[in-house]
């Protein structure tokens, strides 16, 4: 059904409502009907009994005591709804009857209808009638047959039948205009969303859809579209940044090597300068190998989920194979490292992963911790997990800089530490690769006192 999302709101809200109308209308009919039934009912067995005492039984002969009576009564009062009653003996055969039957005579069902109210016909109108044994020293000596006409108690029942089914396309016409005319002024709000989104293109990212005034579901239907822009919007200007910043930790090293290079070769030199600017030179452009191989590694986490290797090594081994692939720079500054956990138990973890995170993070400690200070390494296992924590006692970070060490490139109060060697690449990959393997990753630090990582895996 090709509809618009407003007609067939309307439509399935009228098709709904029809159903109910429909079962509505038919238990209305059928109460009346039954209510109009029960009275006539009522009335036939009332007149029937009533007038089994006025039979009087002589050799097999019933007749009535108060015919003449009957007459006066109807010669005196007007009856809208005449009762008609008649008395048969057992053999069928008709006794007597009241003078308002005349010539007719009321049909004998036989005794299957007794006590009964059913539906007949008298001279092919419709009649309601009852039929009594009259009993006679516990025998039946024959019966007595009360009607009265059914034509105005069907007529008014054909009427209110006829109103219900002109009343009930009325009612679900009307009804399918004004819920298409409600479903129009409710869905307004998603019109607006549908105009707003139209209009946000990526240089007015920072559009907001119009929150509806009452909380209900397009009101979060709009705050969810909001946040999801947010999130895009956050997105686009971290990645203009990590481009921006990207080419400046690129430009850097290959303007000293293109400076370093013109000055070779603006007059002879000796070999010794010549070696030593060979030297500059390979320095930087291993600057700028290490900055490419650690951007395709974040690249590859960003286009694609990491695949979690099955290989798995013991977490105290990772720990003490990092710590002696950095001996060179601890010794250089004179760094006491502890390492505290040793004999904890079942300590495997997925061994790539883990690696890139712990290795990140130790070499930032070394990088950042002051001369003849100390780091201390400890595993502890908990209901919460495996834990590595990792404390120094270096520069530390300042507390609105917490949130962002992880960004791409970011380094916090990067000039005041230029001797410290870095791209602010490290903890990105180290965080990357926590969530690869649903690793956690908090940091408190404290300017001048030091830093504490833990790795919760």
């Amino acid at each position: 059904m090709n509809l618009s999302f407003k007609n067939r709101l309307a439509f399935y809200y009228m098709l709904a409502t029809a159903i109910i109308i429909a079962v509505v209308f038919s238990i209305v009919y059928l109460i009346v009907q039954k209510a109009v039934y029960k009275n006539l009912d009522n009335v036939l067995s009332f007149e029937a009994r009533k007038h089994t005492k006025e039979i009087k039984i002589k050799e097999n002969i019933l007749y009535f005591t108060n015919k003449a009576e009957w007459e006066e009564t109807e010669h005196r009062e007007v009856h809208m709804n005449p009762v008609f009653i008649q008395i048969i003996d057992a053999a069928g055969r008709l006794m007597d009857k009241s003078p308002n039957l005349k010539d007719e005579v009321l049909p004998f069902e036989g005794s299957k209808n007794l006590g009964e109210n059913f539906n007949s016909k008298l001279n092919n109108r419709s009649i309601r009638q009852v039929q009594i044994p009259i009993e006679h020293h516990d025998k039946i000596k024959g019966y007595i047959i009360a009607a009265m006409s059914l034509e105005d108690s069907q007529m008014v029942l054909l009427n209110l039948r006829n109103t219900l089914l002109i009343l009930f396309p009325i009612v679900l016409f009307g009804l399918f205009f004004v819920s298409r005319y409600l479903a129009g002024r409710s869905i307004i709000p998603i019109q607006n969303i549908t105009n707003t989104t139209n209009r946000i293109t990526k240089n007015t990212l920072n559009e907001r859809v119009a929150l509806p005034p009452n909380k209900d579901e397009l009101y979060q239907l709009s705050a969810s579209i909001n946040e999801l822009l947010n999130r895009i919007e956050n997105t686009l200007q971290r990645e203009q940044q990590f481009t921006s910043d990207a080419s400046h930790e690129l430009r850097t090293p290959l303007s000293s090597l293109r400076g370093t290079l013109e000055v070779l070769i603006r007059k002879p030199r000796t070999r010794e300068e010549y070696e030593d600017k060979v030297k500059l030179s390979l320095t930087e452009v291993d600057k700028m190998t290490d900055t490419l191989e650690q951007l395709l590694l974040l690249a590859r986490f960003d286009s694609q989920k990491p695949t979690i290797k099955n290989e798995k090594e013991s977490l105290t081994k990772i720990v003490n194979e990092i710590i002696d692939s950095h001996s060179k720079a601890i010794s250089s500054k004179n760094l006491r490292v502890t390492f505290n956990g040793q004999g904890i138990k079942n300590d495997l973890v997925p061994s790539y992963y883990s690696h890139l995170i712990l290795d990140n993070i130790v070499l930032n400690a070394i990088k950042y911790s002051k001369a003849n200070s100390e780091i201390t390494i400890s595993l502890n296992r908990n209901e919460r997990g495996l834990e590595c924590a990792i404390k120094d006692e270096g520069i530390g970070i300042k507390k609105e800089d917490l949130e962002k060490i992880f960004n791409p490139f970011f380094r916090s109060e990067a000039l005041l530490h230029k001797d410290i060697i870095g791209n602010g690449l490290g903890l990105s990959i180290a965080k990357k690769a926590a969530l690869a393997i649903n690793a956690t990753i908090a940091v408190e630090s404290e300017l001048n006192k030091g830093t504490r990582f833990l790795v919760r895996f």
